[in-house]
C-alpha cells in the first residue's frame, strides 16, 4: 500500500467529513427557510443530496456519471427502485438531478449529523422485522408521493455479495399499484468494489446508473404485483450488465448475502 495512495485516502475523507460538517450548516439553514411552504421538503432533500454531489467531486478514487432517460419535470413523483451494490450507490443516484426521499434503516438516522440531516431531509426511517414501522414507513410513502416528491427504494433489501441480484421484495411495487405511481426503473454499475472490505478505504471505481423507462401502474391490481415485480428485475438486471460490459466490469463470483445498513427492505402484506 503506498503513501500516496494512503495520504488520498485521508484527503478524501477530511474533505468527506468537512463537506457534512459545512453541509448542516447550509442544509439547517434551508429547511428553515424553506419549511413553512415547502410540506415535501424538496428543497431541503435537494440540499442535503448535493452534499453526496460534492463528495463525488472531490474524491480522487471515484470516477461516477449518470444517464438513461431524462425526467423533465422533478415534481412528478416516481416510485424509484435500483439494485443494490454497496453504500456507495447512494452518492451515485444521488447524483441525478432531482430530489427523492430515501427509505433507510432506523439506526441510519441516530447517526448525528447525518441522521439529523435526513430527518431534515424527510427521508423515511424503516425498522427491519418490525411490522408496525413497516406501516408507518408505507404512510411516510404515501404523504411523500402525495407532495409531489419521489421515494426511492432499494427492492432487493440489502446488498448483494456476488454478481447475482438478490430476490425483490413486495413493498415498492404494492405501492405502486396501490396509489398508482409510475415505477421507475434505475440500473446501478460499478459501485461494489468502490470501498475496500472491511475498511473505511476508497477504491478506485468507475460506476454509472442508468434510468430506465418509467413503467406506468395506473388501472393495475394487487393480482398484477409478481407480473410487474418480475418484469422490473428483469429490465434492471439487463441493463446492468450490459452497463458492466460498457465499463469493462468482470461480474463477481457469487456469495452469500450479507446485512447493509445502508439498505432496507418495504414488504408489508
Amino acid at each position: 500500500m503506498s503513501p500516496l495512495y494512503l495520504l488520498l485516502n485521508a484527503w478524501a475523507w477530511t474533505a468527506t467529513v468537512l463537506i457534512i460538517l459545512v453541509g448542516f450548516i447550509g442544509v439547517t439553514l434551508v429547511f428553515l427557510v424553506t419549511a413553512p411552504f415547502d410540506p415535501g421538503r424538496y428543497a431541503a432533500g435537494r440540499a442535503f443530496r448535493l452534499l453526496a454531489v460534492a463528495q463525488l467531486k472531490v474524491n480522487p478514487f471515484w470516477d461516477f456519471s449518470t444517464g438513461g432517460v431524462r425526467i423533465t419535470d422533478p415534481r412528478r413523483p416516481y416510485i424509484a427502485v435500483a439494485n443494490h451494490e454497496s453504500y456507495a450507490d447512494i452518492f451515485l443516484i444521488s447524483y441525478l438531478p432531482w430530489e427523492m426521499k430515501w427509505l433507510s434503516k432506523d439506526t441510519i438516522f441516530r447517526i448525528p449529523v447525518m441522521g439529523w440531516m435526513m430527518s431534515m431531509a424527510g427521508d423515511i426511517p424503516l425498522t427491519r422485522g418490525d411490522r408496525s414501522s413497516a406501516v408507518d414507513a408505507l404512510i411516510a410513502c404515501r404523504d411523500r408521493l402525495e407532495k409531489r416528491v419521489s421515494v426511492m427504494i432499494f427492492p432487493e433489501g440489502t446488498r448483494s455479495r456476488g454478481g447475482e441480484m438478490l430476490p425483490f421484495k413486495d413493498g415498492a411495487f404494492r405501492l405502486a399499484i396501490e396509489t398508482g405511481v409510475p415505477i421507475l426503473p434505475i440500473a446501478v454499475a460499478g459501485t461494489r468494489h468502490a470501498m475496500a472490505k472491511g475498511t473505511f478505504r476508497f477504491r478506485r471505481a468507475v460506476a454509472r446508473c442508468e434510468v430506465l423507462e418509467p413503467i406506468p401502474t395506473a388501472g393495475l391490481a394487487l393480482t398484477d404485483l409478481p407480473a410487474l415485480k418480475a418484469r422490473v428485475r428483469t429490465l434492471i438486471d439487463d441493463a446492468r450488465h450490459h452497463l458492466e460490459r460498457e465499463l469493462g466490469i468482470r461480474p463477481p463470483a457469487a456469495e452469500p448475502p450479507r446485512s447493509d445498513d445502508s439498505a432496507t427492505t418495504l414488504n408489508v402484506s
